[in-house]
């Protein structure tokens, strides 16, 4: 949609709920249709790696399978089914194929972030069909301000998913004063190009490319603060309380969700190898005989199990705090957001741990260039680097908070 439609139009779809795909859809539809996705996904991890971004084949079937839709708003277009089962979700599809899992989970997600814009915004995103995939980029860049809006141009880094979106979110350094304000600002796929920068030893197949934008005029309604660790203000558009939260923790949940999917792939692979494969010296039994690797695989298994059920009860604890209050966040304390934030890290740790058991034991072979297990492992070795995943920073802010000192840094 235009961003010059008549304000008729936009007022009398203000009222009006887009139509859903499948009406009849619950959430445990959804979450059988990811398992069912497994084996078709990891036959085309490598292909994945080689494209350097998420197949066509593989966008496609997300859509047809309403996986884009799982947290957007009923009344544009989505299912608005609970965090739980977007979760859920998406460590099933990181246990077929972190990459495209990796995209998955951070496109579909960004509905929580475009809840932040105003009504107008989001009416024109989702369109007249509610098909809305949108990746983020922080880095702000400095704008220039103009009559009614701002003027952009720049280039941002690691916009996983952007080939397969149909709009962007940049970040622009606001001038505000004698200060600047750092702000999100939404795109059009037209109004952007991407730059083909991403060569990674893992998480290949994410796409996160540099996408680029040439002296393009940005509406002042289609952006809103980056409240990474802010409570939004009034005006909430939607009523349900989990798209009005902070939203720092939830970016963690996002990403984690992957990670501990990520290491449930590799377990998967692990039984299969514990099953058929024999013990070198005597007795040449099955390694799943061994009470050797019974013990590896129960202590990778035992931490899976913990950072899975730990993710979960973040995200519990997530929409619990954003109950308190659907319009501010009420008592979600930034305090609260980065203890949580802290929490899900933790998750990801054992996630991590337990790759660390089944790549180490697994075998030498399993370390060669084309294995599946050695693509996981790259691509968790890539997963660690993101900046929400630096524990002690969060740690040493969420403690500062708790005595009523500022945080150190901005994450």
């Amino acid at each position: 949609m235009s961003i010059a439609e008549p304000r008729a139009m936009i007022q009398a779809r203000s009222t009006d709920a887009l139509s859903l795909p499948e009406p009849g859809l619950k959430p445990a539809d959804l979450i059988a249709r990811s398992q069912a996705m497994i084996p078709a996904l990891r036959a085309r991890q490598a292909e994945t790696e080689a494209a350097g971004r998420l197949l066509e084949t593989t966008n496609q079937e997300f859509l047809d399978a309403g996986f884009y839709r799982i947290v957007q708003p009923r009344r544009f277009g989505g299912y608005e089914f609970d965090l739980t089962t977007y979760v859920r979700v998406m460590m099933e599809i990181a246990r077929g194929c972190p990459s495209s899992a990796w995209v998955l989970a951070l496109v579909s997600g960004h509905p929580i972030m475009l809840a932040d814009f105003a009504e107008r915004a989001q009416i024109e995103a989702y369109g007249e069909h509610g098909d809305y995939r949108c990746p983020s980029v922080g880095s702000p860049l400095p704008v220039k301000r103009e009559q009614g809006g701002f003027r952009v141009s720049g280039g941002w880094d690691y916009t996983s998913g952007c080939d397969v979106s149909t709009h962007v979110m940049v970040s622009g350094l606001i001038p505000e004063g004698d200060s600047f304000g750092a702000r999100l600002m939404l795109v059009d796929r037209k109004d952007f190009t991407i730059t083909d920068n991403w060569r990674m030893i893992g998480m290949q197949g994410t796409g996160s490319r540099r996408v680029v934008l040439d002296d393009i005029f940005i509406p002042e309604y289609r952006t809103a603060p980056m409240t990474m660790w802010q409570a939004p203000g009034k005006g909430a558009v939607h009523a349900n309380p989990m798209y009005n939260g902070r939203k720092g923790s939830f970016f963690l949940i996002e990403l984690g969700a992957v990670i501990v999917g990520t290491a449930k792939g590799a377990l998967d692979l692990y039984e299969e190898i514990c099953r058929t494969k024999k013990m070198r010296f005597p007795p040449k039994v099955l390694l799943s005989e061994s009470h050797e690797f019974q013990q590896y695989y129960g202590d990778a298994q035992s931490k899976l199990d913990a950072a899975e059920a730990l993710m979960l009860q973040v995200t519990k604890q997530y929409v619990d705090a954003c109950t308190a209050d659907p319009l501010t966040g009420g008592s979600f304390s930034e305090e609260t957001d980065r203890r949580l934030f802290a929490v899900g890290q933790e998750a990801c740790r054992l996630a991590w741990d337990a790759l660390e058991i089944i790549f180490a034991t697994a075998g030498t072979s399993i370390g060669s260039r084309d294995s599946m297990l050695a693509r996981i492992y790259r691509d968790a070795s890539v997963q660690k680097t993101h900046f929400v995943q630096q524990h002690s920073r969060t740690t040493v802010n969420a403690a500062r908070l708790h005595f009523g000192l500022s945080p150190l840094t901005p994450f």
